[in-house]
């Protein structure tokens, strides 16, 4: 599937390809505050094909630093086969969020050296605005056997972010609010990680739901000096700032999966105010 584009998938490209065995949707539909919300979307009506992962029970692990630790990359990779997915298909994720959970489902695929990834621009509001057929038949694709290595990569944990603050230029992409310590309406303590910048996630998108064009987003990230290590509440909408840096041209951001929830409750170091630098603003 050498001309579908990614890992930014268009609407109008997605729609001849439904169907082709060497493809293989995704549907990423959740809500945090009701996690069952959406599998029951899910069922209701889907991308014809599509499979449905769920961040809590298979973007995530039971057990282990933060709200939504990884799971191992055994465990995650027999899930794969399990629905059908393989080292040989060509993976397009969608949500109904502005693809906030399903860069997640990019993020873990790029990390563990699968490139033939992607999110579908606009997601489920974007293809039922394209009269996109829909079904709401469960998908039944052969398992699959998806190989993965013993261990994620491009990520840092709690311990290594502590030794390389201030060496590393650190982001945050949950809300403003949120990082000056307005609010926080899931971790224990408000605020953020001392030296961290705010780019919130919801800022790489257009009114409409869709990444805004790549010049625009180069202008947004133009100012970030490498390395990068992004992190957000617990690992999740962070992937969607990486996804946007590399639609940018930067490919090396690193991840801090157990993010705000693993700091927070770890006890770590905390700021509050706005970004001196103001990076949201630019």
């Amino acid at each position: 599937m050498t001309d579908l584009a990614l890992p930014l998938v268009a609407v109008e490209a997605l729609l001849p390809r439904v169907g082709d065995d060497r493809l293989r949707i995704v549907d990423c539909r959740f809500t945090l505050t009701d996690p069952a919300a959406g599998r029951r979307a899910y069922d209701r009506g889907h991308l014809p094909g599509a499979v449905y992962l769920s961040l809590d029970d298979d973007l995530s692990a039971a057990e282990g630093p933060g709200r939504h630790p990884l799971p191992h990359p055994g465990v995650f990779a027999a899930r794969l086969g399990e629905v059908g997915i393989g080292n040989d298909h060509t993976v397009v994720a969608y949500d109904d969020a502005g693809d906030a959970y399903a860069s997640r489902l990019w993020w873990m695929l790029r990390s563990l050296g699968h490139s033939r990834a992607g999110v579908l621009d606009g997601g489920w509001p974007a293809w039922l605005a394209a009269g996109g057929a829909v079904s709401d038949e469960p998908a039944a694709h052969p398992r699959a056997d998806f190989a993965a290595p013993a261990e994620w990569t491009g990520t840092v944990d709690r311990a290594q972010l502590g030794l390389m603050l201030g060496e590393v230029t650190l982001v945050d992409a949950r809300a403003g609010d949120r990082y000056r310590g307005e609010v926080e309406p899931y971790d224990p303590v408000a605020g953020h990680i001392p030296t961290a910048h705010s780019l919130p996630y919801a800022d790489n998108l257009d009114d409409g739901g869709r990444f805004l064009p790549l010049p625009v987003l180069r202008t947004r990230f133009a100012h970030i000096d490498e390395p990068i290590v992004v992190y957000c509440g617990s690992g999740v909408t962070a992937c969607h700032d990486i996804l946007a840096m590399e639609l940018a041209g930067i490919d090396d951001a690193l991840l801090y999966p157990g993010s705000w929830s693993d700091w927070s409750r770890a006890g770590g170091a905390v700021e509050t105010g706005p970004d001196p630098h103001g990076f949201h603003d630019v």
